[in-house]
């Protein structure tokens, strides 16, 4: 990737943040024609490198998030369409259609999911109930002493590694003589700084300041980079972005040959209330992980949580006891954003006088950020055309902003010149 540093470059639209909604935001834009950068030091080297990647609407159904069931079910039904057209350069997307089992250890753990399926037979979703002997059937490394067992067709799998190195690999199959390359970035998409301050002219965004002291200019400019969204210089004044770091740790094994495939379907489980879930990859790996804290580790070096990884352990093997088998690879720890209400910060922002014009926001995905990508994308390349769908209003970015947001007039302190940049 280029170093931008004392340099000014222009693209239709500037993306800040290269996790997997960063991603799939450019790709999407770059589909409609328009030249992009990526604003990102290390693209995917946050949530979207520890991400297991369910793409599981149904199971992440949770009690009093039903307004978000609307939003997963249409992101899931793009998800095929999406992932195909990643893979024009042979790019395998890691993107599989294998159902999803969930499964109860206990008699409490039963009820649980019992109840839980109530809720979601009761919003239309399929969730069918297996005997025990048809879920060892279909998975016979299953526990023995395993309570309950429910079929879930539509929740299927990606990995989300693979997924970010397609969109990479897209994003850069272009060349020079191309209008979509942008002259000073890296690949001609790329720019591995980080973002420092929004730019305004004359009430509307109109591009980034780079911590390198670079300028990107854009017509549009989408603000996608999690976490640090809240951080940035030269919001709208008084918009509120309430994100929050989530932990989540999650282990990477590999399985002996003897054992292979541990799993040919999703497992997701609860284990004396708590839940867990196992995902197969097809290169003979599994994926452990379903823990969420915000606790007092420190979060500079992603520290991986010693209960965490125990928790993890013990009640996968609880549900597979093979686990107890496996090669233990990684163990890694990466935050989430997540919001007030677990749902994302998805669209425009309102000003004094109607929406701010150049300025799209795409944070707080949460545990979602991998499922909700092709929605996301979608959804804002239709701002970025000039339209908007009125079914995503409630997932507003100034929906916790107390008052409409004054746009920026350009200054000096916002936004260095074209000539100085």
């Amino acid at each position: 990737m280029a170093d931008p540093r004392q340099t000014s470059m222009h693209a239709d639209v500037a993306v800040i943040g290269g996790g997997i909604i960063g991603l799939g935001i450019a790709s999407e834009a770059r589909r409609l024609g328009r030249s992009v950068v990526v604003i990102d030091p290390a693209p995917a080297a946050g949530a979207t490198f520890a991400a297991a990647g369910m793409l599981a609407p149904v199971s992440e159904l949770h009690y009093q998030e039903e307004d978000l069931l609307e939003l997963m079910l249409e992101s899931s039904r793009l998800w095929p369409s999406f992932a195909a057209s990643l893979t024009r350069g042979g790019e395998d997307t890691g993107y599989r259609t294998t159902p999803t089992i969930a499964v109860g250890a206990d008699a409490a753990d039963r009820r649980a999911l019992a109840d839980l399926r109530a809720v979601q037979l009761a919003a239309g979703l399929g969730v069918e109930p297996l005997s025990l002997r048809d879920a060892r059937d279909r998975e016979p490394l299953l526990s023995p002493q395993i309570s309950s067992a429910f079929d879930i067709p539509a929740d299927h799998q990606v990995d989300p590694r693979k997924l970010a190195a397609c969109l990479l690999s897209g994003l850069g199959r272009h060349t020079a003589g191309d209008s979509s390359w942008v002259s000073g970035a890296g690949d001609g998409f790329a720019v591995a700084s980080t973002a420092l301050r929004l730019l305004w002219d004359r009430g509307r965004v109109s591009g980034v300041e780079l911590t390198s002291g670079a300028a990107v200019h854009s017509t549009e400019t989408v603000v996608a980079n999690g976490l640090g969204a809240a951080g940035l210089e030269g919001l709208p004044d008084g918009l509120s972005l309430p994100v929050r770091p989530v932990y989540g740790d999650i282990l990477r094994l590999r399985v002996p040959e003897h054992l292979r495939p541990l799993l040919t379907s999703t497992v997701r489980g609860m284990v004396r209330g708590v839940p867990v879930y196992i995902v197969p990859r097809d290169d003979g790996t599994v994926v452990i992980g379903a823990t969420q804290r915000e606790d007092g580790l420190s979060s500079s070096h992603n520290a991986v949580s010693a209960g965490g990884v125990y928790q993890l352990l013990r009640d996968a093997q609880a549900l597979v006891p093979a686990v107890a088998e496996l090669e233990l690879l990684e163990a890694t720890a990466r935050a989430r954003p997540g919001t007030p209400d677990n749902a994302p910060l998805l669209g425009r922002v309102a000003g004094s006088s109607g929406d701010v014009d150049g300025l799209v926001i795409a944070t707080g995905f949460f545990r979602h950020g991998v499922l909700l990508t092709p929605a996301a994308a979608r959804i804002v390349g239709g701002l970025i055309n000039g339209s908007s769908d009125p079914r995503w209003a409630p997932f507003r970015p100034d929906r916790f902003t107390a008052t409409p947001s004054t746009a920026r007039a350009l200054t000096p302190a916002h936004a260095p010149s074209k000539e100085t940049a």
